[in-house]
């Protein structure tokens, strides 16, 4: 499971790279609820794992929240979110 938050903590911050490109604002659309959905994939992760081995979901926790924040202030720069 923490594999997994990793893995989509990365798709999450390559597409909100993509989504800084013009013309490509609109897919922060699309990349916000995903990177919503591997934030709470990551907490869980966070949770049901052991001691030892709690580095990959706070990975993911950390490039989904980025993916969210930065997103959210293109949407709001370039005029998606009023």
């Amino acid at each position: 499971m923490g594999t997994l938050s990793l893995i989509w903590g990365i798709l999450a911050i390559i597409g909100m790279i993509v989504g800084f490109f013009p013309c490509f604002g609109s897919l922060n659309w699309l990349n916000i609820p995903f990177s919503g959905i591997g934030l709470i994939i990551s907490i869980v992760a966070l949770v049901k794992t052991k001691e030892g081995s709690k580095i990959l979901p706070v990975v993911g926790i950390v490039c989904c929240s980025i993916a969210v924040f930065l997103g959210l202030i293109r949407l709001i720069a370039g005029g998606g979110v009023l």
